[in-house]
């Protein structure tokens, strides 16, 4: 069965804060990396596979944000696809507190064959892989309220 989502719960480590005490803003980022660990394990694969050949990094990120996180604060990261062509995958992640949206963002993925000595070049998502996720329904993407 594909996956297209999954939540995933975090608390805020310290390290994470900055000098006013609040998570820096490039948390948010590894927060959805790690989500996206999690979708992979639940599917399970992981993104870092046995194929050193395959590769998958990431060619665009964005971020809004909307209220701050803090030490010690419990949230979780919904993360579902929210777009998948041939070769790449793309996430919408909502971060939530208590059912508040934090912040909302994106991330893509490209898959990538790596051959020692030759620059990155993008292929296909190899077929045991993309199989194991679908686009999730988009009703669900977004952290806003009609």
């Amino acid at each position: 069965m594909a996956l297209s989502e999954i939540v995933h719960h975090r608390r805020v480590t310290f390290p994470e804060t900055d000098a006013s005490g609040i998570v820096h803003f490039s948390n948010f980022f590894k927060y959805v990396e790690e989500a996206e660990h999690a979708l992979w394990r639940a599917a399970g694969l992981t993104i870092s596979g046995r194929d050193p050949s395959i590769g998958f990094p990431r060619v665009a990120a964005s971020f809004e944000y909307r209220k701050p996180l803090r030490f010690e604060d419990e949230f979780d990261v919904h993360l579902s696809v929210a777009a998948k062509t041939a070769k790449t995958i793309r996430y919408s992640a909502v971060l939530r507190k208590d059912g508040e949206v934090l912040a909302e963002g994106s991330l893509t993925i490209i898959c990538v064959r790596r051959q020692a000595g030759e620059p990155l070049r993008a292929r296909d998502i190899p077929a045991d892989i993309s199989d194991r996720f679908e686009v999730a329904d988009g009703s669900k993407l977004s952290g806003r309220t009609s």
